[in-house]
């Protein structure tokens, strides 16, 4: 089977380390806020001027400090509120350690297309392009394909580029693959799935890990009823 949305998020939380600065980018990377492990300290970042923030409270939503997309968060003890052009020097200084973001390519070698469908008329940059330029550990959180079945990791970025070979890690509803200087690295598969399943929705080769296996995601993660 393939992970939902909560289950691609709660993937990429079971990696954060202890002490890690993370930047959440909108759609499936902002759910990953409700995953966090409670022994580890991780530090949230949102580049319209958050750090520190935590998962919505029910209840307690302040409409005046939301995340990327626009949804409510919970403050954590200590947690802090500035200006865009701090947070942005934030970025651009190399203080954060992982930024997770969605992608509409990936490419084998890692370079990330994210900011604007070929074809589509608005473009939508936001702090994509400095994360992914500035942030020592890019985390890719999306689907495997797309709405029309097309692979969206693939050998050469088609979409207009983000940043060049930058990505370090794809997490997808099917898989898990690591960028390394040898190609696409396939190390974790959802439940029931084998890697000939994976590569068969992917345009990119990929390598097998000898030690592949199945993701751990708790049967309940995966309806969980949360909100981005």
């Amino acid at each position: 089977m393939s992970l939902t949305r909560f289950g691609i998020a709660y993937r990429v939380a079971r990696d954060l380390p202890e002490g890690s600065y993370v930047n959440l980018g909108v759609g499936i990377p902002s759910l990953v806020a409700n995953f966090l492990p409670q022994d580890k300290n991780i530090f949230l970042h949102s580049e319209n001027g958050i750090l520190g923030f935590g998962p919505p409270v029910p209840g307690e939503e302040n409409p005046y400090v939301f995340n990327a997309s626009r949804g409510s968060v919970s403050m954590r003890p200590g947690a802090s509120l500035f200006d865009h052009a701090l947070s942005f020097t934030m970025i651009r200084g190399g203080h954060l350690t992982h930024a997770v973001m969605g992608a509409i390519q990936v490419a084998a070698n890692g370079d990330l297309a994210n900011w604007l469908v070929p074809g589509q008329k608005t473009p939508a940059v936001g702090g994509a392009m400095d994360l992914a330029a500035n942030t020592r550990n890019v985390y890719i959180a999306m689907t495997h394909v797309t709405n029309d079945g097309e692979p969206k990791i693939v050998p050469k970025c088609t979409a207009p580029l983000t940043a060049a070979k930058c990505v370090r890690r794809i997490y997808t509803d099917l898989a898990v693959i690591n960028v390394t200087e040898d190609g696409l690295e396939l190390t974790e598969v959802a439940p029931g799935l084998v890697p000939a399943d994976v590569q068969a929705k992917t345009g990119a080769l990929l390598s097998i890990a000898d030690n592949w296996r199945e993701m751990d995601i708790p049967e309940k993660i995966q309806d969980i009823p949360l909100l981005s």
